[in-house]
């Protein structure tokens, strides 16, 4: 099962978060996410436990505190695949400059 864990520290680490999980049963994998610009951690992360284990994980942690900060740990919810508002895709098409408008003389040409 895939756990979403929310209002992590900025400063917590891979390792630091798969022991806090591994107290409560296999950890599969461990991942958070950085800032693509900046490079800095976003303050969440996703780990991967089995079903049960991840279940008993999911209770014993949400509000738990680390860092000062109450984590927020439940089940992560898959993200809907397509485009994401704001995107940086352009529907239709390949770019480039568009034909007509201003400047060319002559005359009568449509473009």
């Amino acid at each position: 099962m895939k756990i979403y864990v929310g209002n992590l520290p900025f400063s917590a680490t891979e390792a630091q978060v798969r022991d806090l999980f591994a107290q409560h049963g296999a950890v599969e994998s461990v991942a958070l996410p950085a800032d693509r610009e900046t490079g800095r951690p976003r303050g969440f992360g996703f780990v991967e436990m089995p079903q049960a284990e991840a279940a008993k994980a999911i209770e014993a942690l949400n509000g738990f505190s680390m860092g000062g900060r109450q984590l927020r740990v439940n089940e992560a919810q898959d993200r809907p695949r397509g485009p994401r508002p704001g995107g940086g895709g352009r529907p239709g098409g390949g770019g480039g400059f568009r034909s007509g408008g201003g400047g060319g003389g002559g005359g009568g040409g449509r473009w």
